[in-house]
C-alpha cells in the first residue's frame, strides 16, 4: 500500500521490524558487570536486565552481617542496571530515529 508522495506501508513496517529484531539481539548480547563493597559482591547483568550471575566473597558470609550482604546485593544489582542502560544508549541510540531516547524506555 503506497500513500501519497510514494510512501510505502509495508516497506517501513518491515524497516521497523528488521530494526526490532537487531535492537532485541544487541540488547541480548550486552552483559554489565558491577561490584558493590570494594568488590564483595559482583553481579552480572543482561542488556534485557536479566540477572545472570551474583558472586559473593566467602568472608562476607564469615562475618555474619546478613544486612550489610543483603544491602551490597541491592547496591550491586542496582549499579549493574544503571550500567545496563548507559549500555544500551551507546549500543542502541544510533539506532533510534533522531529524537527518541532511551532513558524509561526499557
Amino acid at each position: 500500500m503506497k500513500f501519497p508522495g510514494g510512501m510505502d506501508i509495508n516497506k517501513m513496517m518491515k524497516q521497523a521490524q528488521k530494526m526490532q529484531e537487531n535492537m532485541a539481539k544487541a540488547m541480548q548480547e550486552i552483559r554489565v558487570d558491577a561490584t558493590a563493597g570494594g568488590g564483595i559482591v559482583t553481579v552480572t547483568m543482561s542488556g534485557t536486565k536479566e540477572l545472570m550471575s551474583i558472586k559473593i566473597e566467602p568472608d562476607a558470609v564469615k562475618e555474619g552481617d546478613l544486612e550489610m550482604l543483603q544491602d551490597l546485593i541491592v547496591a550491586a544489582v542496582n549499579e549493574a542496571n544503571r550500567k545496563a542502560d548507559e549500555a544500551l544508549q551507546q549500543k542502541l541510540g544510533g539506532m533510534l530515529p533522531p529524537g527518541m531516547n532511551l532513558p524509561g524506555m526499557f
